[in-house]
This record gives structure tokens, sequence and C-alpha cells, in this order.
């Protein structure tokens, strides 16, 4: 038994990891993340910006609004959620609010 999941996982398809901006961080172990693209038209060869947004599962709710998140492709969890957080890649600066409630939580 122990031989074919093993076996299963080894022959598993590699899925797709995309790199994106958290733009929404409201809902419960869910973000909502834009991954931005350059893509060539194919008629007058400008460069045309494009978005694709795209829902992911947070466990720990660790990312937060503007950190750049990698996610991967994962089975569907929810209607919207196919995609699910795989790490942080880079933390988003704090805002002046952020910063002043931290101030503030530190020196109690």
């Amino acid at each position: 038994m122990a031989e074919s999941t093993a076996r299963e996982t080894t022959e598993r398809k590699a899925r797709r990891t995309l790199t994106g901006v958290v733009t929404r961080d409201k809902n419960d172990k869910t973000r909502r993340v834009e991954i931005s693209t350059l893509v060539k038209h194919a008629r007058y060869g400008k460069y045309v910006k494009q978005r694709t947004v795209c829902y992911a599962h947070d466990e720990k709710n660790e990312s937060h609004r503007g950190d750049i998140v990698e996610i991967m492709e994962s089975r569907p969890l929810s209607a919207t959620k196919t995609w699910r957080m795989v790490r942080i890649v880079k933390k988003a600066p704090l805002t002046a609010d952020e910063a002043a409630a931290a101030k503030a939580g530190a020196q109690t």
C-alpha cells in the first residue's frame, strides 16, 4: 500500500506557480492576488498590460495587502478558490497608520 502512494506522488505533474501582489485580505484565510503581465499586441506590436485575478488560500493569514506572494494551483477549495499560497516573497512596507499602531503596541 505504501509503495502505491509513493509511486503516485512521484508521477504527479508539477503544478503551476505564479507570483503576484495581494490586493485584498479582508476574508479569513482567503487572499485576492493580482498577476500582471505584459503581452505584445498581435497586430500593432504595442505591449499591453494584462492582469489576472486569483483567489488563494492562506491557512495562517500570514500575508497582507501589498505583499508579493507565490501561489500554486490546487484542487478547488471553494467556489472561487483554486490556488493556495506557497510563500511570501516580499512583505509590503508598513503604512503610516500601521507604523503608528505598531509603535503604540510596543510602548504598552
